[in-house]
């Protein structure tokens, strides 16, 4: 098991500060996401309902990072108190739905990949 610090936690250490490669978790506040897509660079913030951490990130995030979703950023709190993250953890839906009717059951789908022509 690998812990992450909170926005909140992580403002209230400021030893954490620059000194060790940590992980920070919390929501993608809406409308602070800015990307630009000629540099692979993002900009946001994280959330744990109270305090916000800025973070700075270079790269391809995963598919379900997006503004109000959680996410864990990995790297190093800088003394300018922005988070440098160099990889990006989204945290997918836990709500689980089974297929609708109109889906083919498992079964089907199997059988039509291997239906002769």
């Amino acid at each position: 098991m690998v812990y992450f610090y909170t926005p909140s936690e992580l403002q209230a250490q400021a030893a954490v500060r620059g000194s060790q490669r940590i992980r920070l978790g919390g929501m993608v506040v809406e409308g602070s996401l800015v990307h630009t897509p000629e540099t692979l660079k993002y900009e946001f913030q994280l959330t744990d309902g109270g305090a916000k951490v800025p973070v700075r990130f270079k790269g391809i995030p995963p598919d379900l990072f997006k503004e109000g979703t959680g996410a864990i950023v990995e790297g190093q709190m800088g003394a300018d108190g922005v988070f440098a993250a160099d990889l990006i953890m989204a945290k997918h839906n836990e709500e689980y739905r089974p297929p609708s009717a109109e889906q083919p059951s498992p079964k089907e789908l199997y059988r039509s990949l291997i239906k002769k022509k």
